[in-house]
């Protein structure tokens, strides 16, 4: 059942580009540069602590790429989109170059309208965009729980979302890591660890040209 809502996949790792090349040739900036992510408890690290949760290694990962980030951790366990919309003042205040959205799991397991979620999202995105901050949204599925037509239309509204905002879209936040007990905690619902880091790996082929293009906008190039 849940192989079927997999019905997005990611694409192959980013190789080498003349991007990263140009990157590599600035210099590096002189304040530090900042992403958020936004998200709930599969940001934050439910039973990992966030030294294991997703953020951390994209910064891990980051740094090893000459990309000068930090990665500021701002999941909450058991967020809905309409929960996280109220904090999202905070995150803007922490003046990141991108924000990573990734909401909607508690939002499909509840039941929350389709259309609320899609007023949610819309709502994080432009109150980003307003402010010159980059998003880069994560989409999630839900599962057949209130009937097919509901996981179709939640499954269409990252899409949807991505298209009118011009924001790329991490296709499903959990693939490749749904249905494998090797990479779940016992509680059968979120990552471990290794789980921690495919949620990193989805990521990063989307994240990376952000943050490349973020530290050539810092220096000026």
């Amino acid at each position: 059942m849940v192989k079927i809502l997999m019905t997005l996949s990611l694409v192959a790792a980013m190789a080498a580009s003349p991007a990263a090349d140009a990157v590599r040739g600035t210099s590096r900036p002189a304040h530090a540069l900042k992403i958020v992510a936004f998200g709930d408890s599969l940001t934050s690290g439910h039973r990992l602590g966030p030294k294991s949760a997703y953020p951390s290694v994209l910064e891990s990962r980051l740094k090893t790429a000459g990309l000068p980030f930090s990665v500021v951790n701002q999941g909450v366990s058991g967020d809905t989109s309409g929960r996280a919309l109220r904090r999202l003042k905070a995150a803007l205040d922490e003046q990141p170059q991108i924000l990573i959205v990734a909401l909607g799991a508690n939002d499909g397991l509840t039941g929350v309208p389709v259309a609320q979620l899609r007023r949610n999202l819309e709502e994080i995105i432009t109150a980003a965009q307003a402010q010159g901050v980059q998003v880069l949204l994560c989409g999630m599925e839900a599962l057949p729980l209130y009937g097919w037509q509901y996981t179709v239309e939640f499954h269409q509204v990252y899409p949807g979302l991505a298209q009118k905002y011009k924001v790329p879209l991490v296709p499903f936040l959990l693939d490749g890591v749904i249905g494998n007990a090797d990479l779940m905690s016992s509680d059968g619902i979120h990552p471990n660890a290794d789980g921690a880091r495919v949620l990193a790996d989805n990521i990063w082929p989307y994240l990376r040209p952000l943050a490349e293009a973020a530290v050539r906008a810092d220096a000026g190039v």
